[in-house]
């Protein structure tokens, strides 16, 4: 009978953690400001102009070694 009060203890408690986890992200928000904005603004420009470019999936997969390596 412990065991199953214990267990039910531990369930009322998980949910009780996940309705906190959830509910937070409807009443704490956060938004970048005009200076955080501009200053991600700059440092994508330098990126771009310095020759970076993201890369999509199969790009990475086709940079990447999927086949292993030989190790003789």
């Amino acid at each position: 009978m412990t065991a199953l009060i214990g267990l039910a203890a531990l369930v009322v408690v998980a949910l009780i953690g996940w309705m906190i986890a959830e509910g937070k992200e409807k009443f704490f928000r956060y938004s970048n400001s005009d200076e955080e904005e501009a200053s991600l603004q700059r440092t994508r420009d330098a990126q771009k102009a310095a020759g970076y470019e993201e890369m999509g999936i199969k790009d990475v997969i086709r940079t990447i070694s999927t086949k292993g390596f030989s190790a003789v």
